[in-house]
This record gives C-alpha cells, structure tokens and sequence, in this order.
C-alpha cells in the first residue's frame, strides 16, 4: 500500500509529507491511482502507442506491452523479428553511419564526439570553388559530387575541431545539395561552439526536409534546453523517443529531466499567483481525524456563558463549525479561529487558538505562518502536545527530519503515555520506509488507547508493506469486528483485497463503506470508497462508463477532491480522451497545495500535453504506430 499518507506528494524530495499527520484514508488509494503518493508505484498510460510512466523521478517511456524498458530488447524479440525487419535495421544502420560527425549524443555542458575522416585521402586538398554564382553553372552529377567531397572535409575539420572552417565547407555542401546530414553536421559545429540560436537555425533546417531526422532533433533539443526553451525542447525529446523506439537511454533521460524542469517553471509561476485556501473537505477530514478526538476545552462547551463577538466565543465557533465536517464549516472554522486571535482576551485557550489557527493555515498552505503559530502555542502552554505533533508534519513536509524527530521526543517529555504521539511518530516511519519501526509505535498507540480505529488500520497496512500478508488480513479481519459500523475499515480492507486482485470482495467492501458514509455523514461523506469502487471496475472489467459515473459523483459531493479529479484523468485517458485528460490533470494543479504538489500534478499535464503535439506534429508516426497493434493498454492502476 502507499507509502504515504498524503494526496500529492511533491516530486523534488524523498521526505514528502504534505500531511504527514493526515489519517489514512488518503494513502492507500494514491498507490494504486497514480505516482503522486508512492515512490514505489507507477501508473502508465499510453498514446499513440507510447507508454509513458511516472515515477518518483519523472516520466520514463516504455513501449506498449512490454514489462521492460523499451530502449531494452529482449533475445526473443529478437528471434522474432522478421528477415525484412532485420535487412531493414541493417539499412538504417549503415543510413546512420552516414551521418558523421553528428550522430554522437549530445547532451548540456557536453561537447560532440569528433570522428575521424572517412575518406583515405586527405579531404582538404583539391577542394572544388563553390559560391553561389559558380554552382548554378554545376550540373546535377558534379553537385552531388561536389557536395560529397565537402562533406567529406568538414568532417575533417570538425575531427580536427577546427569548427568555423567545417561551417564554412559544411555551407558550401549545402549550396550543391540542400540534404539534412549537412545542415545538422553543421549544427553540430555550432554547437561545438556553443552558439545555440544558430544550432536551431540548422537542425530545424534539416528536420524541413527530413522530419524524423533523430540526431537533428536531440541536437535541436539540446539547444532549445540551454536557450531555456524547456517546452520546446521537451517535445523535440519526446519526437525522438518515440521515433527512435526508445533505443536511445540518454534521450529517455532528457525527457525526465526536461519535464520536471518544465514543471517547475509553470509551478511556481501558479504558486506565486495561486489563492490560498483550504483543500478540499474530503483531505481537511482526513487530516483532522487523524488525531484522537478530544471533547472541547474546558469552558469552550455548548453550555458555557459566552459573548459571541468576543475572542473565546469566536474560537467556540470555530470549533462548531469545524464539526459539521463540510466545506463551509472548515471555511468557517478557519475564518473564526482568525477572528478570535484578532480580538485575542483569550486566557487559557490563547495556546489552543493558536494551535488551531496554525492547523488550519497548515491545510491552506501557508507553512511558515502556520509554524509560527504552533511556535507560539508550545511557548505559551508545552504540556498542549498537539501543537509539537503537527509542528512535528511540517518540519517532515519541508525536509527537516531533524526538527521532527525532536518535536516528538519534546512532545513525549510533557506526556509520554499520549497514544497520539505514537501514532504520527509511525507515520513518519512509513513515509521512510522503516516499517518495523513504524509497526511498533502503531502497536503502541493501540496499547494505549485501543477504541482509535486508524492505529489499527495502520497496524494492518504496514504489515502488509512488510509482506506479512496473512497478519494484515487478520488485522483487517480484526477490525471489521471491532469497528463494524466504521466505514473506514471496510474501504481499507477492500484496498488490500484489490491490491490482491480479488475484485468481487474488493468492490462489496466498498459498497458497504459508501452506504454506511451516506448513513453516518449525508452531507460531508468521504467519497474515498465511491473512487476506489471506479478503479476496481475498471481493473476488473475495463467498464469505463460506470467507473466515470462514480468519479462524477464523487466530484459533485467534493468538488475540488484532487483524487477524483487525477482518476478522472487517467479514465478519460485510457479511452483515448487526451484533450479532456488534460484539463483534468490541470485542474488538479489547480487544487495543489504546495509547490511540489503543483509539479507532480503538472508533470502528468506536460507528459499529456507534449504526447498530443507529437501526434499532431507526426501524423505518419501516429498511424504507424496504430497499425502496429500498439494503442491504448494500461495495467490495472494497482500496485506495482
């Protein structure tokens, strides 16, 4: 199961924890739906017969209906290939060959390999006189001929790096004979010389007569990147992949590198213009229940005398609002808490203001705000150990594993038997990877206070992470007796079943989760069961149309739910819906939280978007790639 309890993890940390702290009921379903929440996990899609999976890393690409990486070919696939297939491999071979100087790959900060001349006398003598006057008088013989031979001295001089007098004969080459070899060897002495506008000039030169030309393209490619034109030369990247069927490692790696790069750049340009605003109800949900309720502070209850303007009764409302459980009350809430710090003769319950207004600055985003409020709780009132728990998530999220360790050994100094501690100190095991560890502070937490039915599920969880398969089923099965009337426990145990491919079982946990969410919660339900049901319909029947209706009406309930939004998105691309795909896939960029969040979400955008442009840009390739049986497949969105 995931590895993280989080809806979007960000792409560029091994520490992801956007909501280290949240409940679980947002961690196992992102292994399964995507990349986004497992470093372990990838969901691949396919256009135009191009594979294209996303990684912890980035996108890597992989041929339709191979388990292994395409720029691998197994021995089998070798004894398969047809004798045309093979004489025509061994014509593009020797086509390549040609291509001297500028076959060698060429990446940033790296020049081309020099090749020796391929000819047995020394090129640079006897060189024909060509201008453009001179060569109209050539016939079309001693135009070829002539080109041939200075060619054949550019290479020399390229060998010899004497780069401007290979411009010069590769120039003179061109005026015989418009071919792309010489316009992209060219290239290549530009960009030797690091002349990176005259490297497009060039190679676009050479992919207008030969638009599949490969080496023109990640030589183009490569300029594009250092021009810091990353969408260009993520799509020329893309081309070349998909044109050269993946063979070519370095260029794979571009395209990782590129996309992220690309990601990036459009990521902070949202997060610099983006509202600040909580997530959706389904996520604050989690996040809140994720700690053990508590019956409210003493003095902040129903039956306490309050002034409803002043600062105590502003933070009583808060916390009525926040129990509704629905998007307005947690906006509500959130304004509330602003509200009673604002008109402050708060007394004892300064700290829990505090607490609670940095909780709800944390779900907005608003990190460094939200810390210097839990700051300022744990000075006013240490014993509030909450406060150094969630501090504990946020130095997690932004990379501090230092400062959450030790706010949760300061929070054990004030209170050591608080099961709570245990609970959230196990999720940062997990997120790491130390499952033993994390088992334990579970079963502490369980040992402590037995009726928090998440320990349990978590318990469950990392025993199956553990390949203790029959202890997590009996856990779940535990559970189930335990919590019968707890709908989180069927949704999870129906994930563990799906994750073992025993769809029947897996789809009746999920349906007793949603109907006893309809009964118990009408109006803020978790629509996490209603998206785990789609997956399992689509892994087990491919039914698209059901699982789509159920996506929607999770979206109506919770409208601004990342996952169903990103399931949304991986449905409509399975059907070949790239355009729509897309606009989900921006949409849930749109529903970030964080920097990281924003990239991973538009890397799945840019993968899509950049995949479109090289279908419509290559129509011939698109066909041929259909016509070889290679469209759409996709493993279940499942484990992997």
């Amino acid at each position: 199961m995931s590895a993280r309890p989080i809806p979007i993890p960000p792409l560029n940390t091994a520490l992801d924890t956007a909501v280290l702290s949240s409940q679980s009921s947002s961690l196992p379903i992102w292994d399964r739906l995507s990349q986004w929440a497992s470093e372990n996990k990838a969901v691949v899609y396919t256009i135009a017969g191009v594979a294209v999976v996303v990684t912890g890393a980035g996108v890597v690409y992989y041929r339709s209906g191979s388990q292994t990486s395409s720029n691998e070919s197994t021995s089998e696939e070798k004894k398969k290939a047809s004798k045309k297939e093979r004489r025509k491999a061994k014509k593009e071979k020797e086509k390549e060959k040609e291509r001297a100087p500028q076959e060698s790959q060429t990446t940033p900060d790296e020049e081309p390999k020099s090749k020796p001349p391929t000819v047995e006398s020394d090129p640079l003598e006897n060189l024909p006189q060509i201008n453009e006057s001179t060569v109209e008088t050539l016939s079309d013989q001693d135009r070829k001929d002539y080109a041939s031979t200075l060619k054949a001295a550019g290479n020399k001089a390229y060998g010899d790096k004497s780069y401007n007098d290979a411009i010069e004969l590769y120039g003179k080459a061109i005026l015989c004979k418009p071919d792309p070899i010489f316009y992209s060897n060219r290239a290549a002495c530009y960009n030797a010389l690091g002349n990176w506008d005259k490297v497009v000039e060039d190679t676009s030169a050479a992919l207008a007569l030969d638009n599949e030309y490969v080496k023109a393209l990640n030589r183009r490619a490569n300029a594009y990147e250092h021009l810091e034109r990353y969408s260009e030369a993520l799509l020329d990247y893309t081309a070349s992949c998909i044109i050269d069927e993946f063979r070519n490692g370095q260029s794979s790696n571009s395209v990782e590198r590129l996309l992220k790069k690309v990601a990036e750049a459009k990521g902070k340009a949202i997060l610099d213009g983006k509202e600040k605003k909580l997530p959706s109800p389904t996520f604050v949900t989690n996040y809140l229940q994720s700690f053990r309720p508590r019956p409210r502070p003493e003095g902040l209850d129903d039956n306490a005398e309050l002034d409803e303007g002043s600062g105590k009764g502003k933070l009583r409302a808060g916390l009525v609002a926040m129990e509704k459980k629905t998007g307005e009350g947690y906006d509500a809430a959130s304004a509330a808490f602003d509200k009673a710090l604002e008109l402050r003769d708060l007394g004892e319950h300064e700290a829990f203001a505090y607490n609670m207004r940095g909780t709800f600055r944390y779900l907005r985003g608003e990190n460094a705000d939200a810390l210097k409020d839990l700051d300022r709780s744990v000075e006013l009132q240490p014993s509030l150990t909450q406060s150094y728990i969630k501090r504990a998530s946020m130095h997690l999220e932004l990379g501090n594993r230092d400062g959450a360790a030790q706010d949760f050994e300061k929070a054990m100094e004030q209170k050591q038997d608080d099961p709570d501690i245990y609970y959230h100190r196990a999720q940062l095991h997990f997120i790491l990877g130390e499952f033993a560890d994390a088992a334990k502070d579970y079963q502490k937490s369980i040992d402590l206070d037995k009726d928090f039915i998440f320990s349990h599920i978590q318990l469950g969880v990392t025993q199956y992470k553990m390949g203790s398969i029959a202890s997590s089923m009996a856990t779940f099965r535990r559970c189930i007796k335990n919590f019968d009337k707890t709908p989180d426990v069927y949704n999870y145990y129906g994930e563990l079943l799906l994750d073992q491919q025993k769809y029947s079982e897996a789809i009746e946990k999920f349906e007793t989760a949603i109907e006893m969410e309809k009964q118990t919660k009408p109006l803020g339900m978790n629509v996490l069961p209603l998206i785990n049901k789609a997956l399992a319909l689509f892994q087990w029947k491919q039914d698209f149309q059901e699982a789509e209706k159920l996506c929607q009406k999770a979206l109506i309930i919770d409208p601004e739910c990342d996952i169903a939004v990103a399931t949304m998105a991986q449905l409509l691309l399975q059907q070949g819906k790239v355009t729509d795909a897309l606009k989900y896939f921006e949409r849930a960029a749109e529903l970030s939280r964080t920097e990281g969040e924003i990239v991973n979400a538009l890397s799945y955008a840019e993968a899509t978007r950049t995949q479109l442009e090289v279908q419509e840009k290559y129509p011939k390739l698109r066909d041929k790639l259909q016509g070889q049986g290679m469209g759409s497949q996709l493993g279940g969105a499942g484990m992997r």
